[in-house]
């Protein structure tokens, strides 16, 4: 008896694994069935796809945003840049080269993280099943099953074409060995939003593989665009230069690369047909990427595709109202897996970017805590991930107990300003017993107990230095508040003109938030304490909370607004040289979600809340009230904060109302914060950094990882009800 093959073995560890999980093959249809989202164009299906963890690599990496609703483009797949690829048709002679000339629409059946299924019929009896696959950071592929389902044969030729987009590629060779056009390109690292820094290993001299399975019929390389190629495929009936050959080109500058297949198909005749996409750094060897472009060649994807449903088998099998909140939901958990990194460099754990598709800068720079954020919602994916994540912290902690600003491959970035290092907002210990109660792993509790004790201490000693018992951000407060764009309290000019030391006060004042932060971790370290049974230690943290809060009612309470506010450092006044302080904030809110807030201010700060002139507001809370003079609901860059919406704040207000008792008004909030996505979704297709609180019109950056919060949120609506 013959050994198994790399695709029977696959599908029997697959099988192995999903029984260990408690996902038994009679089970594995209902998961699939549940998955399954018929998506078509309008829906608010989040379409950007990355390779799985296990196949990915923190440069050098690709990931790709899936194009299956514009009228006037082809069904596609485009990288940051590094252009898309995407597939024409010619039935009997008719090219069809858009999605307005589609027979039917593309429906995504399927969406996963690295995976989406699409059916479509270009032609009239020429049905389409497209699947997308991102195979690892280097190699992504379409694979094709097409059948006819008419009474009569037709004559079908595909095209598919890797196009740089905004600049041009090199053609070193067709390689006969391997059928693949073999083409060199610039990929510049500069980004609007923070570029990327070459000396961390970004490649900007590429190579592309471009390949199929079978062996395309024919090859050519051009210049133009779409319209031209189509001039090219189409030409003059009556031409005498009429070819049904591509120009076989084998050198030189072009736009873009095609590669032809072409098959004759009797009525209920079907072929297969895989296009696949190599990418890398050209200092580095071409021969396993050619390997694994081989090994692609014949791989069975269900084997891929099984894993995804695995991968899905444990989140929260919710009944939805609307088949929006579902695709929302499913999506919000693709958007935080695609953002995860397998172990490297200086951490022996897991980690996450920002974004893997688009890619900038700052980004990619590593892991932040009010990013981790995103962890509440993934750790009922993968809670050992999850808690990989959040250890990634605890491995690189410093002796002292500092949590820098950044932790990851390149290991902890602190930042230092005036001699002093820079952490992040402090959510780590929350984070940790959110986690926890999802995982119920005691040892990753003791841990995280060890580590947050430290890090709390370490605050107390670093961000009280007047010793007051409240707080104030270190002195690169501009990047440690988080809050970092257009703050009304902690910004000196409207427009940030000033260098950072003139510009940013929040090292000049008791700060609100910082302080409600340090309650809400002191709070967990209490509870994490009273799950290990250490009863002092619960008694001590709770005891350390209490009187923080007592002194935020007596500082930061101002009766004559009913609402919470930073102070100035030095006299616990309402004003800072001339300006006054009391600029009501979505950080007044927070004492809700600290559990700060005595019943009657809670009342006042809800009065606040629903107000439609100050907070109440289409799409969710924004970060400053509606009446404040520097108020802007117009999302024009990243990282605002006088007036986006960011959800994670938001559903941290959410929270608040719900520990207050007030669970209708949670209810309705989230209903904005899902608008806020779903308007998006549906026509972009992206999740965002920040939203609109009154308009749907966005330039910030897309595809955020900490939006996956959105998960969460159903999660706990659905819990309530």
């Amino acid at each position: 008896m013959p050994l198994p093959g790399p695709d029977m073995k696959k599908t029997l560890v697959s099988l192995l694994l999903l029984i260990s999980m408690g996902v038994f093959p009679q089970q594995f249809k209902a998961v699939e069935d549940y998955l399954r989202i018929n998506a078509a164009q309008d829906d608010p299906l989040y379409t950007t796809y990355a390779a799985a963890m296990s196949r990915s690599r923190l440069y050098g990496d690709k990931a790709y945003k899936m194009d299956y609703y514009s009228c006037c483009a082809p069904v596609n797949y485009s990288s940051d840049h590094a252009g898309r690829i995407y597939c024409l048709w010619k039935i009997d002679q008719v090219v069809i080269s858009r999605m307005s000339e589609y027979f039917k629409k593309p429906v995504v059946d399927f969406s996963f993280p690295d995976m989406a299924v699409t059916e479509y019929e270009p032609f009239r009896g020429i049905h389409v099943r497209e699947t997308f696959f991102v195979y690892s950071s280097t190699l992504a592929l379409i694979d094709l099953e097409v059948r006819n389902t008419d009474n009569f044969s037709h004559e079908v030729s595909v095209y598919s074409l890797l196009e740089a987009e905004n600049d041009s590629v090199e053609v070193v060779r067709f390689d006969t060995l391997h059928k693949a056009y073999i083409a060199h390109r610039y990929e510049s690292p500069y980004r609007l939003i923070s570029s990327l820094k070459t000396e961390y290993g970004y490649p900007t001299m590429v190579r592309d593989i471009f390949t199929s399975y079978p062996a395309p019929y024919t090859y050519g390389a051009y210049f133009g665009d779409i319209q031209s190629f189509y001039n090219t495929i189409k030409t003059d009936f009556y031409s005498d230069r009429r070819s049904d050959t591509l120009n076989q080109r084998k050198q030189g500058l072009s736009r873009f690369l095609a590669l032809n297949f072409k098959k004759k198909l009797s009525a209920g005749q079907s072929f297969s047909l895989r296009f696949l996409r190599g990418f890398q750094g050209q200092a580095e060897e071409q021969g396993p990427l050619l390997k694994d472009i081989e090994t692609m060649k014949t791989a069975m994807l269900k084997t891929f595709y099984e894993d995804d449903l695995i991968l899905f088998s444990k989140i929260p099998r919710i009944s939805f109202r609307s088949r929006d909140e579902k695709i929302a939901y499913l999506g919000a958990f693709n958007l935080v897996r695609g953002c995860m990194y397998p172990p490297s460099g200086k951490t022996s754990f897991n980690s996450y970017a920002f974004s893997r598709n688009p890619l900038w800068g700052w980004g990619h720079g590593h892991q932040v805590l009010h990013e981790s954020l995103s962890m509440l919602a993934y750790v009922y994916m993968d809670p050992r991930s999850a808690e990989g994540s959040q250890r990634v912290y605890m491995e690189q902690q410093r002796e002292d107990g500092l949590i820098a600003y950044r932790h990851g491959p390149r290991g902890p970035q602190d930042y230092p300003h005036k001699d002093m290092p820079t952490t992040s907002a402090p959510f780590f210990n929350w984070i940790n017993w959110e986690v926890y109660k999802v995982s119920h792993d005691k040892q990753f509790l003791s841990d995280a107990y060890v580590s947050g004790s430290k890090y709390v201490n370490w605050l107390i000693k670093n961000r009280d230095t007047d010793h007051d018992s409240t707080f104030e951000w270190g002195p690169y407060g501009i990047i440690e508040n988080v809050r970092d764009w257009y703050n009304a309290v902690f910004q000196v000019s409207a427009e940030r003109y000033l260098d950072v030391d003139k510009e940013d006060i929040s090292d000049e004042l008791e700060c609100l938030d910082l302080t409600l932060m340090v309650v809400k971790e002191e709070k967990s370290l209490s509870l994490m304490a009273e799950a290990l049974g250490k009863v002092d230690d619960a008694k001590l943290w709770k005891g350390r909370a209490d009187a923080v809060i007592r002194l935020v009612n007596k500082r930061m309470w101002d009766d004559s607004s009913g609402f919470y506010y930073s102070v100035n450092k030095k006299d616990h006044s309402w004003h800072f040289m001339t300006r006054d302080l009391r600029r009501q904030e979505i950080i007044g809110f927070l004492a809700l979600w600290a559990g700060a807030a005595p019943d009657d201010r809670a009342e006042k700060l809800v009065d606040a809340l629903t107000d439609t002139n100050r907070f109440w507001r289409r799409y969710g809370v924004p970060t400053l009230s509606a009446k404040d003079p520097w108020y802007s609901p117009y999302v024009d860059y990243c990282c605002k904060w006088n007036g986006p919406v960011w959800l994670l704040w938001d559903y941290m207000v959410y929270e608040g109302l719900k520990d207050y008792g007030y669970n209708e008004l949670a209810s309705q909030l989230s209903g904005k914060m899902l608008s806020a996505a779903l308007v998006q979704l549906k026509k972009n297709h992206n999740y965002w950094e920040s939203f609109s609180p009154d308009n749907e019109v966005l330039n910030s950056p897309p595809n955020y990882i900490w939006d996956s919060i959105i998960a969460r949120l159903l999660i706990e609506e659905y819990q309530k009800k």
